[in-house]
C-alpha cells in the first residue's frame, strides 16, 4: 500500500496521562506527533498525585481540587489509624479535567490531535506502520461504519498508550502474556460538608475490609466539591457496585447525589516486553505499570510515557530499533524494587481479614508512617535509615507471627 495519507514521526494512541505526556515530550523535542484519543473516556481513579509528580511534570496548582494532608486506614474490626503527612500534602485531581489539560498541553507544544478509536495496524509498501482508526464525535460515538469510514495515518514510530486491555499490545505484541488485573469501580458523588458523617475534606480514607474487597481495598478520596467512592477486586463474581453501595451506606454517604459512575481494569504487573523490536512501544496501563498493593498509576503512567518518548526519540534519531527497549529498562531500573516490595506486601497482607487487621495496626507505628510517606512522596524506597528499617522489619515479623500485643 502506498502512502496517500498524512505521515508523522510518531502516532501516540491513547490520550491519558501516559500518552499525553509522551506526545508533549516528543513535540517539544521537535518531532511531528499525532495524538489519537477516544473522547468521553475517564478512568476510575482516586486521583492522588504525589509531590514528585507535581514537580517532575510541572502540574499547576489550579488542577489540584484538594490537598490531602493525612490518610485514615480502617481495619476489618473498624480500627481507625490516622497517618498524617508531616510538612506536605498529596494533591488530588479530577481525571476528567486533569487528562484534558495534559492533552491540551501536548497540543500547545505542537502535537496534532484527532478523535477516534484505534482499529488496527497495517504496513505500507515501504514497511512503515499505518494506524487505522475510526473517527468519533465529541461524545465518542463512531462516525460512519465499515471499512469506508476508516482513516489511516502513516507513522515512523507508534506509542500504544490505550489502557489495560490495549488493542495495540494485543496486535503488536501477540506473544506477550496477559497481565493480571484488579477491576476498579467508583462513583463520583457530591461531597458532604467537611466534618459531616465523619467525612474530612483533607483526608483519604482506605478501607481494608473483606466485605468491601476480599483481595484489595475500598476508598473514599476527597475531590473538593466531589468525592471518589470506590473499590477494587480481582475476584470474579464479586459485586463492585454492591460493595460501593455498602461503603456509601456505612459511611452515611448513600444520600449524596451521584454525578457519574466509572469502571475499568487496572493491571498489576508490568509486561515483560514493551516493544515490537521494529517501530512500536507501549506505555502506561498498556505496559502494566500500576503499583501493586496501592493501585497507584498516574505517576507511573506519566513516568512510563516519558521513558517511551525518550526511547522513540533515540530510535528516530539513530535508526536502531534496539533503542525502543530502553523504555522498559529505564522504567524498571527506577521502579523495580518498589514494585517488588509492594507486590510482596499485597501477597502477604491482603489475603485475609486477620492479616488486614494486623496490617492496619502496624500502620500506627511512627517508623512505618515516616518511611511510607517518604517513599510515596518521593517515589523511591528510603535507604538512609537502616535502624528504622530494622525496627519495621521485626515489628512486621511480629505481626505476621501473631506475637505483637493487640
Amino acid at each position: 500500500m502506498s502512502a496517500r495519507h498524512p505521515i508523522f514521526d510518531v502516532v501516540v494512541i491513547g490520550g491519558g496521562p501516559s500518552g499525553a505526556t509522551a506526545a508533549d515530550d516528543l513535540a517539544r523535542m521537535g518531532r511531528s506527533v499525532l495524538l489519537l484519543d477516544k473522547p468521553g473516556r475517564i478512568k476510575p481513579c482516586g486521583g492522588a498525585i504525589p509531590p514528585r509528580l507535581i514537580r517532575d511534570f510541572a502540574i499547576p496548582d489550579h488542577l489540584l481540587v484538594a490537598r490531602a494532608q493525612r490518610a485514615r486506614m480502617i481495619s476489618p474490626a473498624s480500627r481507625e489509624v490516622d497517618m498524617p503527612i508531616e510538612g506536605g500534602f498529596v494533591g488530588m485531581v479530577d481525571r476528567a479535567d486533569f487528562d484534558a489539560w495534559l492533552r491540551e498541553r501536548a497540543a500547545r507544544a505542537g502535537a496534532s490531535r484527532r478523535d477516534g478509536t484505534f482499529e488496527r495496524l497495517e504496513r505500507d509498501d515501504q514497511g512503515r506502520a499505518v494506524v487505522c482508526y475510526r473517527p468519533t464525535d465529541p461524545a465518542g460515538r463512531a462516525l460512519g461504519e465499515g471499512e469506508a469510514a476508516l482513516q489511516r495515518i502513516t507513522a515512523r514510530a507508534v506509542i500504544g498508550a490505550d489502557g489495560a486491555r490495549s488493542q495495540v499490545a494485543r496486535q503488536a505484541l501477540p506473544d506477550v502474556e496477559r497481565t493480571p488485573c484488579v477491576f476498579a469501580y467508583h462513583e463520583i458523588i457530591e461531597s458532604p460538608p467537611s466534618g459531616e458523617a465523619g467525612f474530612a475534606a483533607d483526608r483519604c480514607d482506605v478501607f481494608y475490609q473483606g466485605q468491601l474487597s476480599p483481595d484489595f481495598y475500598a476508598w473514599i478520596f476527597p475531590h473538593g466539591d466531589t468525592a471518589s467512592v470506590g473499590v477494587g477486586s480481582a475476584l470474579k463474581g464479586f459485586s463492585l457496585r454492591g460493595a460501593v453501595t455498602a461503603l456509601r451506606r456505612q459511611s452515611a454517604l448513600e444520600g449524596r447525589r451521584t454525578i457519574r459512575r466509572e469502571g475499568a481494569p487496572i493491571p498489576l504487573r508490568p509486561l515483560k516486553r514493551w516493544d515490537n523490536g521494529r517501530d512500536l512501544v507501549v506505555a502506561g496501563d498498556a505496559a502494566g505499570v500500576v503499583a501493586p498493593a496501592s493501585g497507584e498509576g498516574i505517576y507511573y503512567a506519566m513516568a512510563g510515557g516519558r521513558f517511551a518518548a525518550d526511547a522513540v526519540h533515540q530510535f528516530l534519531r539513530d535508526g536502531d530499533p534496539r533503542a525502543l527497549g530502553q523504555a522498559r529498562r529505564a522504567f524498571m531500573r527506577q521502579n523495580r524494587q518498589t514494585f517488588m516490595v509492594l507486590g510482596i506486601m499485597q501477597h502477604f497482607w491482603y489475603r485475609s481479614d486477620k492479616r488486614r487487621e494486623s496490617f492496619v495496626k502496624m500502620c500506627a507505628d511512627p517508623d512505618v508512617q515516616r518511611l511510607t510517606w517518604q517513599a510515596y512522596m518521593n517515589k523511591e524506597l528510603v535507604r538512609a535509615d537502616p535502624a528504622a528499617h530494622a525496627r519495621v522489619f521485626f515489628k512486621d515479623l511480629g505481626h505476621l507471627l501473631g506475637l505483637s500485643p493487640a
